[in-house]
C-alpha cells in the first residue's frame, strides 16, 4: 500500500486535519499481508456485530487545495440493518434520517424536508457501512492497511465505477470505528472523528421515525412500506 491519510486531533480547534504518510517497501511481504487481514476483519467485525451504535462527531470538509471550508457537528445513531439518524447541531441544525424505507433530510432554518427511496439514495455510498447489513461489504474492495499511532486505517474504494466517491478509509482504535475519511469524484475530502462511542445498546425505536412539521415544505414523495422505487 503505497499512500494512506489518516486524521488528527489538535487540543486548542476542533477540526480534523489530514495528513499523508508515505508507506516503503520495509516490512516484509506477509508482515504487510497480516496488518491487511487484521484490517479486514475490523470492517468485517463492525459490519457484523455491531447493530446499534450511538455517539458525537465533528465534521470537516477540506477542498482540493486542502482548505478547510466547513465544519460541523452533532450526533450520530445507527440500528442495523436499515436505521440511522445524523442530526446536525452546528452550525446549523439539519437532520438525516433513514427509518428503513427513505431516507428524509430536514432543513430546520430552511423549513424544508427532503425525501428520497433509502436503497436508491444509499446505493454505492459509504453510508451503507455504517447503516446497512451484512451484505454492505459486498459493493467494496479493501485496498490495504496500515497502522499508526495507535489507529489502524483501513482504505476501501466502491466496486461501481459510477459512485459519487473514489475511497474512503476507516479509523480503527481499540478495534472501535472512531474516524471516517471520505474523498469524492470532485477532490473533496469529509473527515469525520467520532466521541463517546456506545455500541449495542437500545435505542428509542422514535428516533428513526420521521414526520414532516407542518410548517415545512416537502420535496419529493415518500415510499409506503412495501412499495419499490418508480
Amino acid at each position: 500500500m503505497d499512500r494512506i491519510s489518516i486524521a488528527t486531533d489538535r487540543p486548542s480547534i476542533r477540526i480534523v486535519l489530514l495528513l499523508a504518510i508515505l508507506v516503503g517497501s520495509g516490512p516484509a511481504a506477509f508482515a504487510q499481508a497480516t496488518i491487511d487481514e487484521m484490517g479486514e476483519k475490523l470492517v468485517n467485525d463492525f459490519v457484523n456485530d455491531v447493530i446499534t451504535l450511538q455517539g458525537r462527531f465533528e465534521q470537516s470538509l477540506i477542498d482540493a487545495e486542502g482548505a478547510v471550508v466547513e465544519v460541523s457537528s452533532g450526533t450520530l445513531e445507527i440500528e442495523r440493518p436499515t436505521r440511522f439518524r445524523w442530526t446536525y447541531a452546528d452550525p446549523y441544525e439539519q437532520w438525516l434520517l433513514a427509518d428503513g424505507v427513505n431516507i428524509w433530510s430536514y432543513d430546520v432554518d430552511l423549513a424544508q424536508v427532503t425525501v428520497k427511496p433509502q436503497a436508491e439514495a444509499l446505493s454505492n455510498t459509504p453510508a451503507l457501512l455504517l447503516g446497512g447489513g451484512s451484505d454492505a461489504l459486498e459493493q467494496f474492495l479493501f485496498d490495504g492497511t496500515l497502522v499508526e499511532n495507535g489507529t489502524t486505517w483501513v482504505r476501501l474504494r466502491p466496486r461501481n465505477d459510477d459512485s459519487s466517491f473514489n475511497r474512503l478509509e476507516l479509523g480503527f482504535f481499540d478495534a472501535q470505528l472512531s474516524r471516517m475519511v471520505f474523498y469524492d469524484n470532485l477532490e473533496q475530502t469529509t473527515v469525520v472523528a467520532m466521541y463517546d462511542v456506545v455500541v449495542n445498546e437500545p435505542i428509542d425505536a422514535e428516533r428513526f421515525v420521521f414526520v414532516v412539521p407542518d410548517d415545512a415544505d416537502l420535496v419529493g414523495v415518500p415510499l409506503a412500506a412495501g412499495d419499490s422505487a418508480p
